[in-house]
């Protein structure tokens, strides 16, 4: 094993709290990192730790008393490392048995002894610990970034990855759509999940400009460029996407009939709508069928009153929510008629997920919030209905011909879909509680994770959490992690760009990692993982998009 560089002795701490060393002198502390991967070699077994947090002491508190003056640059280099000294928190993560090579790193159960020495952490510990991806047939581990300070890849363990539901957390500008975008072709290059992901700003399945230190930018190719026989454009919008020389593979429409009273339930914040209003649509479901939305779009304001009295809703309650639901009447991909007859869009994209093909689905101009939350609750309610078939299917024959294939579903904003009130309610809430089961989880991706349901935070196996600002937020990402206090100032101290916790049920411990490069090298792996071109080169998509804006 390579030698480690030292960067310090342990001097006290605990298991519950983590330990302290004191920093060898000859190395500045302006030059340590929180969030950086240390090993303590203990007696006899090695703890792979972080750095969590640093502080500078001194000896006695006369020589804070009297400092040495500005010129006196001799009494400082004395002082340095003997009457003061840089003191630097660590909490180990994983301890393994010193001098067996295969032994499998552990969760920590002890601590290191007094004085045991701190070294800086070396490319064969990064790939003891979180693997290579060129083991497990290279289909299990996907490199998403390196070290602070090191270039080791780190990877994400992908089959148990998509196991459980996880998360891309970050403030806006910290480029949490390519941290997405990274995870997905992980995933679907490897085949380990196919991916149905609803993409609101049209950030994931074309070309989309990637913004550089510079502030000039590229145009980087989209899933749908990467993988033109894997992906799947669905598209609200085919005028939006012709203007943008684009294709789509299908158009998708949405009928009255198919929304049920459970899609608009969530909508009441979105909508402005009292509790009374969104729950009328249940007396309109029990007295209309699936005919009640299309009836109450097109009953005329005197036949409200009749419609209370048939079905027992409040009058006001039914007027407001006729209301609010009518602009879904101006969108061209909503239709009143009914859908017997016509093509179901939907079960297209069941069907292409069940070959094994990922799904992008653009909402090109229809972006506003209310598009958004409905489109995606009725596609999701459905496809939950899908699966829970598929898997009392499977039960029942026992076949591995059955079992349904693994399915990541991707959405953006997701507090408006799992916030405390609609959590319960929407069909997002259900799969992050209770479909993991069902071979079924979420890609979440949000801003805003104080604004997420604590109990679905708590079901979230794997995390990536770029910068955070906020205090709420901060505590919110890290709900369920052992050792949070520590990691909270790991977070605070990220950069804006590239750099992020990644942390969770597919990696051993956490890391703070320089993110991947959504760039060359990671095409040219794509290209390698597929056996095939990738669809198109970043000079290519680049021309081509110059020559459209």
């Amino acid at each position: 094993m390579s030698k480690r560089t030292r960067v310090g002795v342990l001097t006290h701490g605990s298991l519950a709290q983590g330990v302290e060393m004191k920093l060898t002198p000859s190395r500045s502390v302006e030059t340590v990192r929180a969030g950086t991967f240390v090993v303590v070699e203990g007696e006899t077994v090695d703890f792979f730790s972080l750095i969590t947090d640093l502080r500078i002491d001194a000896a006695n508190e006369g020589i804070l008393l009297h400092p040495p003056g500005e010129d006196e640059e001799l009494l400082r280099q004395v002082l340095q490392g003997s009457g003061t000294y840089a003191t630097v928190s660590l909490r180990p993560q994983l301890m393994v048995t010193q001098g067996i090579g295969d032994a499998a790193p552990s969760p920590v159960k002890t601590i290191p002894a007094h004085f045991s020495a701190v070294g800086e952490a070396t490319d064969d510990d990064v790939a003891r610990v979180f693997g290579s991806e060129a083991a497990e047939g290279g289909d299990r581990f996907f490199f998403v970034g390196t070290p602070l300070g090191m270039d080791s890849p780190v990877c994400l363990d992908l089959a148990r990855f998509v196991e459980r539901s996880n998360a891309v957390f970050g403030k806006t500008g910290t480029g949490k759509s390519f941290l997405t975008r990274l995870l997905l072709a992980g995933t679907i290059s490897t085949n380990r999940a196919v991916s149905l992901v609803f993409d609101m700003h049209g950030e994931y399945g074309y070309a989309v400009r990637q913004e550089a230190a510079d502030g000039e930018g590229s145009f980087v190719p989209g899933l749908k460029d990467l993988f033109p026989t894997r992906v799947q454009l669905f598209t609200l919008d085919p005028e939006s996407a012709r203007r943008r020389n684009q294709s789509a593979d299908v158009e998708l429409h949405v009928y009255a009939d198919q929304i049920e009273p459970e899609d608009v339930l969530p909508l009441r914040e979105t909508l402005n709508l009292n509790a009374t209003a969104t729950e009328s649509t249940y007396s309109l479901k029990k007295q209309y069928g699936k005919n009640w939305l299309t009836r109450l779009l097109q009953a005329q304001p005197s036949e409200l009153e009749e419609m209370a009295e048939v079905t027992g809703a409040h009058s006001g309650s039914l007027s407001a929510l006729r209301r609010k639901l009518d602009r879904l009447d101006g969108y061209a991909f909503f239709h009143t008629e009914a859908s017997a007859g016509k093509r179901d869009a939907v079960e297209e994209l069941f069907e292409s997920l069940d070959q094994g093909k990922s799904v992008v689905l653009q909402f090109g101009r229809y972006r506003s919030l209310l598009v958004y939350l409905l489109v995606a609750n009725v596609i999701t309610r459905r496809l939950r209905e899908r699966y829970e078939k598929k898997m009392e299917r499977y039960e029942a024959s026992k076949d591995e011909a059955d079992k349904p294939r693994q399915l990541l579903v991707t959405i953006e904003e997701a507090h408006n879909f799992l916030g405390p009130e609609t959590a319960r309610e929407t069909p997002f809430g259900k799969i992050a509680r209770e479909m993991r089961k069902f071979f079924v989880s979420l890609l979440i991706v949000d801003q805003r994770p104080s604004g997420i349901d604590e109990e679905v935070l708590s079901q979230i196996g794997t995390k990536l959490v770029a910068q955070l600002n906020d205090e709420k937020d901060i505590a919110a990402a890290l709900v369920g992690t052992p050792g949070a206090t520590g990691l909270r100032q790991i977070l605070a101290s990220l950069d804006s760009k590239q750099q992020a916790l990644l942390l969770g049920h597919a990696v051993p411990m956490p890391i703070t990692i320089r993110t991947r490069d959504y760039a060359q090298d990671l095409f040219d792996d794509v290209k390698a993982r597929l056996g095939g071109p990738v669809g198109a080169t970043p000079e290519a998509l680049q021309a081509e998009m110059g020559s459209l804006f």
